[in-house]
C-alpha cells in the first residue's frame, strides 16, 4: 500500500510523559486508519514514534494533520496532569 510515508518522532524529558502520550494516541490507531492510510505507533523510553503510510499525498497530509492534533492534545493533557501532581 505504501506509496508515501512519514515518520514522526516526539521526544520528551521523561519516559512517563512519553508513555502517557503514546497510550493516549494509540487508542486511535485503527479507528482513524482507512483504505488510504495506516499508522503504527511505538514508544522507546522518552521517544514516541508514529509511522504513517498513505496511498496518496492528500491522504498522507490528512493523516499527519490528524496525528499532530491528537499528539498536541495528549501533550497538553499530560502537562496539566503533571502540574496538578506537583
Amino acid at each position: 500500500m505504501s506509496f508515501h510515508d512519514a515518520t514522526l518522532e516526539f521526544d520528551y524529558e521523561r519516559a512517563s510523559v512519553a508513555r502517557i502520550v503514546a497510550e493516549s494516541v494509540a487508542r486511535e490507531v485503527g479507528e482513524i486508519d482507512d483504505e488510504r492510510s495506516r499508522t503504527e505507533i511505538q514508544r522507546d523510553g522518552e521517544t514516541v514514534r508514529l509511522e504513517v503510510d498513505a496511498e496518496d499525498v492528500v491522504a498522507l497530509r490528512a493523516a499527519l494533520n490528524t496525528w499532530f492534533s491528537l499528539v498536541d492534545v495528549a501533550e497538553r493533557t499530560a502537562d496539566v496532569g503533571s502540574r496538578t501532581l506537583e
